[in-house]
């Protein structure tokens, strides 16, 4: 049987009057009179066959089919609105620039920081894409993206923009609930936040490995699809995570977390890069963007170095007043 489709006036009809079960306050809503709401329903009832609405006494009421279609025209009468509403803010307004990064460091970098850009540039509209996959850099997919990996991707321009530490982290409540690592083979007693994914990033052995510790059989322990969740669990005090500066330097300055054995950090084998497609790097949005974000990068470089730094000296003078040094 072929279905039939009442106009859409027909349809907001019929969602407005089954929301205030009156055809009168449904047609004040509408701005139009009550024989237009009542007519636009008994058109739908006659296309489709079913009774919508029924009278008990002097009240309105939903008939079975009305309760069963009312969703489903509520549904589609939002969904069309909001697509209009954003294809007209689209074309009525400047072209948004769409960036595409991993997940984690939006999370955990990007996004804290956006609202900089957005107070110097308010005239550039930034909509973030988030994704495990390297994505094309065209007018129809993502303009910028933030890629994580060792750089040279030759059909893309590309910016360095941050190396990382890598460390394990932990809160301070954890600390105080469990007992204190004093080596680095301790933490293989205790929990280890991990991560699931194959892919190119350090690792708790490549941790282990720098630390001089031979791991045999990595312990058991809770496992997480991405760098951001095992740092939550390590800020809600459910174990040790292995860091990497660029997602921790807020939580460590912030007080929720707190670095272990400083003097064991390495330098992560991969880098974070500004890509766009080749001959783009200069258009207006994009050039603002990427000066933007090579000023963020680069503070947030010093304060990784500097913390860095700052740690090694504290415990090199703590070794010095053990051994009773001047």
């Amino acid at each position: 049987m072929a279905i039939r489709f009442p106009p859409i006036a027909a349809l907001r009809a019929l969602e407005a009057a089954a929301r205030h079960l009156s055809y009168t306050r449904a047609a004040e809503e509408l701005h139009v009179t009550q024989s237009a709401i009542s007519h636009q329903i008994r058109h739908a009832e006659e296309l489709w066959g079913f009774k919508l609405f029924e009278r008990r006494g002097r009240r309105l009421v939903l008939t079975e089919a009305g309760h069963a279609l009312v969703p489903v025209v509520r549904d589609f009468i939002r969904r069309i609105t909001s697509t209009l509403e954003d294809l007209s803010e689209s074309s009525e307004g400047p072209s948004a620039l769409r960036v595409t990064l991993l997940q984690s460091f939006a999370f955990k970098w990007l996004v804290p920081r956006l609202g900089h850009f957005n107070h110097d540039y308010p005239d550039i509209d930034v909509w973030i894409s988030t994704s495990d996959e390297l994505v094309g850099f065209d007018r129809e997919n993502a303009d910028v993206g933030i890629r994580l990996g060792y750089g040279n991707w030759g059909d893309l321009y590309e910016e360095l923009l941050l190396t990382e530490y890598v460390f394990p982290v932990c809160s301070p409540i954890f600390l105080k609930e469990h007992v204190v690592p004093s080596k680095p083979q301790d933490l293989l007693n205790l929990p280890l936040l991990r991560r699931s994914t194959i892919d190119i990033l350090p690792r708790w052995r490549d941790w282990f490995r720098d630390a001089g510790v031979i791991v045999t059989k990595m312990p058991s322990g809770t496992k997480f699809p991405q760098t951001s969740l095992a740092l939550q669990a390590a800020i809600d005090h459910q174990g040790i995570a292995l860091a990497r500066s660029a997602h921790v330097l807020d939580d460590i300055n912030a007080g929720r977390l707190v670095t272990l054995f400083p003097e064991i950090v390495s330098r992560s084998n991969v880098s974070y890069f500004f890509v766009c497609a080749p001959g783009r790097e200069n258009e207006s949005q994009i050039a603002a963007f990427r000066h933007w974000l090579a000023a963020e990068a680069q503070e947030s470089q010093q304060e990784f170095d500097h913390m860095m730094l700052t740690d090694q000296q504290n415990l090199f003078s703590d070794a010095a007043h053990d051994r009773g040094d001047d």
